[in-house]
């Protein structure tokens, strides 16, 4: 069962780890790991004719190759929106958005690694995509969510059995959350961010296009960017396709991200190649630091710790809740230098008792309708601003207004889709330059999600 699989490596200092040593990091940068596979070669877009109807029919491509877990994900319609534009309707996924791509291919993996159980961090669509294929493997999981996520999206993620954490804070603070958890033994991370097996499920959404365009992508593909999966997916797939002769021509990459937390199209306007230092553009406004364990004032020491801003040994004192870290009504998770305030978000080493890097207490992240790709400090960075340099591509930023006139617009087409779901469509809509010629949109996540967004 685990012979097809093969090896993690890091992509900064070259760590390996055996995928079966359930290691969710590497231990030496504690950055993200990629994957040691290279696609079969051999296959044609018309060898694809009577395979499976889902992702699987790819299998050639993927480091697994088949799945006892699939809900039949995949193969989603590609429909015109105008002369130039199509969108891809990825919100038409069993769990109704494009995260069940990565994690059917993490949730196969966990079945076969059989952990004691399966720990999460999500906004919510991938948390939700978690929960449903445990559930379909019979695996413990616990999903790890910001306050302030969307009600439909937690409801759906207890309907399918997991435990549901809400951390206080943002984005980041739930990462550390459940990365402390992932350390525990026996515990299978299934990071969308960390493990590149997500990354090489997401890649199927270019393989469909590449198939339903006759062998051929667009000139261009929009892709919605937070962690940067679905972009990362697609430069992965770019890739394997041109290196395995089956395209000549690579697609420009527009990623978008929403103006309230843009930190990588600050970097990439600035000409960076990784993300600006923690407090330039005002990006952060909740304190999460970044690898250098600083703080945006300033203040405190630069810490030990990695890429995902964690001490090697977990750092903060050890609170009154439970294994995770969090109180048992889910108030405070350990801070990067101190134990989490009284039912408030965590302490630091310049802060009081719930307070946060500013001093404040309570902060959260910049508020945007966007909320599956508010990510302030995505590990990452490198990796995707490199991605859309080589392209040819940009980044692009719409405003909150924008993302509530793109899902108006988008409902009176006949397509109900959630407000991170429509931030590329609120890009290329606004016209310009960038999305000249051909080009494709994702509609990532269902409208059932969230709703419709509230006037301004």
């Amino acid at each position: 069962m685990l012979a097809d699989m093969t090896s993690y490596h890091c992509p900064v200092d070259g760590t390996r780890s055996a995928i079966t040593a359930l290691t969710w990091c590497c231990p030496v940068c504690r950055g993200p790991w990629d994957l040691d596979f290279t696609p079969a070669r051999g296959v044609a877009a018309n060898a694809l004719a009577g395979r499976a109807d889902s992702l699987w029919r790819y299998k050639e491509f993927l480091p697994l190759d088949t799945s006892a877990i699939s809900l039949g994900e995949g193969r989603t319609p590609l429909v015109p929106l105008t002369d130039t534009v199509s969108a891809k309707l990825d919100f038409l996924m069993p769990t109704l958005s494009f995260k069940d791509r990565g994690a059917v291919m993490l949730g196969e993996l966990a079945r076969r690694l059989g952990p004691d159980r399966v720990v999460a961090d999500s906004s919510g669509n991938a948390g939700t995509s978690f929960a449903a294929y445990c559930a379909r493997a019979g695996l413990p999981c616990t999903v790890y969510v910001p306050e302030g996520t969307s009600a439909k999206k937690t409801e759906q993620i207890r309907a399918h059995g997991a435990r549901l954490v809400t951390v206080p804070g943002g984005r980041e603070a739930t990462a550390r959350a459940a990365r402390a958890a992932a350390d525990e033994p026996g515990v299978f991370y299934a990071s969308h961010v960390f493990n590149p097996y997500f990354l090489h499920g997401t890649k199927t959404y270019t393989y469909e296009l590449w198939e339903d365009l006759g062998g051929r992508l667009p000139e261009a593909l929009a892709v919605p960017v937070g962690n940067g999966t679905l972009l990362l997916g697609v430069a992965l797939a770019v890739a394997e396709l041109h290196a395995l002769g089956l395209i000549t021509a690579r697609p420009r990459l527009i990623a978008v991200q929403a103006e309230a937390v843009s930190p990588l199209a600050a970097a990439f306007r600035a000409g960076a190649d990784d993300l600006l230092p923690v407090g330039a553009g005002d990006l952060l406004r909740d304190g999460e630091g970044g690898a250098d364990g600083l703080l945006p004032d300033g203040g405190g020491v630069p810490g030990p710790g990695g890429a995902d801003g964690l001490l090697p040994d977990g750092g903060g004192v050890p609170g009154p809740g439970g294994a995770d870290g969090l109180l048992p009504d889910g108030g405070g998770v350990p801070g990067p230098g101190g134990g989490a305030g009284a039912g408030g978000v965590p302490g630091d080493a310049a802060g009081g008792a719930g307070g946060n890097a500013a001093g404040g207490a309570g902060g959260v992240e910049p508020a945007t309708l966007a909320e599956g790709i508010a990510i302030p400090r995505p590990p990452r960075a490198r990796q995707i601003l490199a991605a859309v340099r080589e392209s040819g591509g940009t980044f692009l930023t719409v405003p909150e207004d924008g993302i509530r006139e793109a899902q108006r617009d988008l409902a009176a087409r006949g397509l109900f889709v959630e407000t991170t779901g429509v931030a590329c469509w609120a890009a290329v809509r606004a016209g310009g330059d960038a999305v000249r010629g051909e080009v494709v949109v994702p509609l990532c996540g269902s409208g059932l999600k969230t709703g419709m967004a509230a006037s301004a």
